[in-house]
């Protein structure tokens, strides 16, 4: 063990770094991760939409993240924009009215 400890001291690979080259590592490592759900997201619509005739869009992502074997908590993540995303393209947005308590909620008609 001292022969490796001679050849690799740990003043060339420390272990710990300083608190501002640990906050860069955290930035940059989110940036990637924000990049690879970005990537998956773009993939797994193109994958809704070419099965589109012969699957539903839920199986399509199922099977895209089965497929590419993306890991959990990564395939939550990209299922949940994947459907938002598809959402946003099938749901129109709700117009805004003037509402008196700025209340965004949509209104609930309860039969009697």
């Amino acid at each position: 063990m001292s022969l490796l400890r001679t050849l690799f001291p740990e003043t060339l690979f420390p272990r710990r770094l300083d608190e501002a080259a640990e906050r860069r590592l955290r930035l940059a490592q989110a940036r990637a991760e924000e990049a690879l759900v970005d990537t998956h997201v773009q993939n797994a619509l193109l994958f809704v939409d070419a099965l589109a005739e012969d699957m539903t869009f839920d199986r399509a992502i199922d099977t895209y993240i089965r497929v590419m074997n993306v890991p959990e908590p990564l395939s939550s993540t990209v299922a949940t924009r994947v459907l938002v995303r598809l959402g946003q393209e099938l749901m129109p947005a709700r117009p805004r009215g003037d509402d008196e308590d700025g209340d965004e909620r949509p209104q609930i008609h309860l039969r009697s």
